[in-house]
């Protein structure tokens, strides 16, 4: 049954979601507008103040992401309108993502991928050696839901962990690092993890690249806006950084060129949570979260 409340749909790719059928539920609009009370956004599109401004009986405004950082959330909240998102559900497929970014990197294993295929172990025999990732010291940009279940997956093969977040985390039984250069300098390899935003935006700079070295490894599962791209793009190339394994750029889907020639660097067009298991609950939690808000009923997960 169509509920007759019109839902403002910002998502390009709802099929990814397993959202195409949404209109046999909702009135969707395509163009904000008065009388629209609900808002349906990944957190590629989000929504900014303008688009709000042009709804003006909005009320909600359902992510179907965990990041909201290109939500104006203190300016919704202002307005009177919740926010919700969609958190837990894809931990653990951003965690084994991150997982086979370092071995995809330490192991050189789309390269070699590419070796096999183009017909060069048979006419240029063996390739060289790769490096082992079990005994590294790795260290955990954000200490979040994320950050602690990429934490317990590294644990049987890491030498040591270590990680920085804005404080010490209670009961978190691995080494706290107060700022991101020191972690970046104890580890040989740096999982960003923290969350989108301002607060976040080039975090991982040129002083983080450059004391992780020429032997150290950047794993990127966050957002692009976290690390400055321009000098990361400098250090792959000038080999002041040892290599990298990318899920996320600054200018989505644009990558830097300079990356692609680089056996170092492993490239993924942001596939964190890109499973049908785990798209099919973040949208389920989406969707969970606008039914309770058209039924008078305690929002879900509010942000």
């Amino acid at each position: 049954m169509t509920d007759t409340s019109p839902v403002l749909m910002l998502m390009k790719r709802p099929d990814l979601f397993g959202l195409e059928g949404l209109g046999e539920r909702y009135s969707l609009q395509s163009e904000p507008g008065p009388g629209i009370a609900v808002a349906l956004t990944g957190g590629n599109e989000g929504i900014d103040a303008a688009t709000i401004d042009a709804c003006p009986d909005l009320k909600l405004i359902a992510v179907c992401a965990v990041g909201y950082d290109k939500v104006d959330v203190e300016y919704a909240k202002a307005r009177g309108i919740a926010v919700t998102n969609t958190p837990d559900v894809l931990t653990d497929d951003v965690a084994d993502l991150a997982l086979a970014l370092m071995l995809s990197v330490f192991r050189k294993i789309p390269h070699y991928d590419q070796y096999v295929r183009e017909g060069r172990w048979a006419s240029e025999g063996t390739p060289g050696l790769s490096r082992s990732l079990t005994g590294r010291r790795i260290g955990i940009l954000g200490l979040g839901r994320i950050g602690l279940a990429i934490a317990e997956r590294v644990r049987p093969i890491a030498g040591e962990i270590a990680y920085h977040s804005r404080s010490p985390k209670a009961g978190a039984e691995w080494r706290y690092e107060a700022d991101p250069v020191a972690l970046a300098q104890w580890a040989e390899v740096l999982v960003v993890a923290v969350a989108g935003g301002g607060g976040t935006k080039g975090l991982v700079g040129k002083a983080v690249i450059e004391a992780l070295g020429p032997e150290g490894v950047l794993i990127n599962i966050a957002r692009g806006s976290v690390v400055d791209e321009e000098a990361l793009v400098e250090a792959l190339v000038s080999g002041k950084l040892g290599g990298a394994g990318l899920d996320v750029f600054a200018d989505e889907p644009h990558v830097p060129e300079a990356l692609f020639g680089l056996e170092s660097v492993v490239l993924l067009p942001h596939q964190g949570s890109a499973t049908r298991e785990t798209r099919a609950q973040m949208a389920k939690l989406a969707i969970d979260n606008i039914e309770a808000y058209l039924g008078g009923k305690p929002l879900l997960t509010p942000v």
